[in-house]
């Protein structure tokens, strides 16, 4: 997606906010909450400490009790 944002300018033109359209504004938050799934993803892939199990073993699991 390209990205059009709009300057808002004080009077002396020093830029102080940023418009975005609604779409634009919420592209840019699905990004950072990806990025940020992915870095707690290969933070607790690397974590010695962690247990973790595949999602179908998981669910199977579940589904027993």
């Amino acid at each position: 997606m390209t990205l059009n944002p709009q300057f808002v300018t004080d009077r002396k033109g020093k830029k102080v906010a940023v418009q975005l359209t609604v779409k634009e504004y919420e592209y840019l938050i699905e990004e950072l909450e990806m990025k940020e799934d992915i870095a707690l993803y290969e933070k607790v892939k690397t974590d010695k400490t962690e247990r973790y199990m595949p999602l179908a073993d998981y669910i199977k699991k579940r589904k027993k009790k």
